[in-house]
């Protein structure tokens, strides 16, 4: 398929300004040029363009938002100065599988300033020798070399870079939302000393009823025994009067 027509189809019809990534690998362009590609795609921060048959980048469109190139596989052996010109804030090239031969055709992405990884693998420079030192030592703002950095470190995958900042993002929010750090302590402190007074005063309180109720059984036994002292007081004060009323009418007898 040729670069035009996979351009637009690529697209899914939406305008080039709304199109942030865009993957044109295994197309074929004419003349090994860039087709299709214009300064209207001003939103895109990553290209594919591996496997194209490309040999000149020369059409490449002002793209000043794109920080991930892809150009493995294709016949590229120089004119790379374009791209500090065209696209000032790539962090990543990928520049495998192309006929780049010596360090002077990759001296001039000294003026990518922002450029982090490099990749040549594959490529007739990587067969120099101290290929590796060299090119560190040329390009000093890269920090990886065909994946690895200078202590042979392999580089992180980028996915997983922004899966770690996002977490990292999450927990920062998190710290703000929880507060300074004591805050909830003192609160559950507060709690912890309210609801100890709370079942403090309701000891008291039951404790308090308790009494009560003794109180209350106890006078009422007091005024039972007391009702029933009256009743026989009552009855021994009625058998006395009816003894005397008998003495008295014997007496008269």
């Amino acid at each position: 398929m040729e670069m035009k027509k996979r351009i637009n189809l690529e697209l899914r019809n939406r305008a080039p300004e709304e199109v942030t990534e865009l993957v044109l690998d295994n197309c074929r362009c004419s003349n090994g040029e860039i087709e299709g590609l214009n300064d209207t795609f001003k939103e895109l921060e990553f290209l594919s363009m591996a496997n194209v048959e490309l040999s000149s980048l020369a059409k490449l469109p002002t793209l000043t938002k794109l920080r991930k190139l892809e150009l493995s596989d294709n016949v590229i052996s120089g004119g790379l100065e374009i791209l500090a010109e065209k696209c000032p804030n790539l962090t990543y090239l990928n520049l495998s599988g192309n006929k780049i031969k010596d360090l002077s055709t990759v001296e001039v992405l000294q003026n990518l300033k922002n450029l982090k990884s490099l990749d040549l693998f594959n490529c007739e420079i990587t067969n120099q020798e101290d290929y590796r030192e060299s090119i560190f030592e040329l390009l000093h703002q890269i920090t990886y070399l065909d994946g690895f950095d200078q202590e042979d470190n392999e580089a992180p995958d980028s996915e997983e870079e922004e899966d770690e900042e996002g977490d990292e993002d999450d927990e920062d929010e998190d710290e703000d939302e929880a507060g300074p750090p004591g805050e909830y302590e003192e609160e559950e402190d507060e709690d912890d000393a309210a609801s100890d007074l709370g079942e403090g005063e309701e000891e008291v309180g039951l404790s308090y009823l308790m009494k009560e109720e003794i109180q209350d059984e106890e006078d009422d036994d007091d005024y039972v025994e007391e009702g029933e002292n009256e009743e026989e007081e009552g009855v021994l004060g009625e058998k006395r009067k009816r003894d005397a009323e008998d003495e008295g009418e014997e007496e008269d007898d």
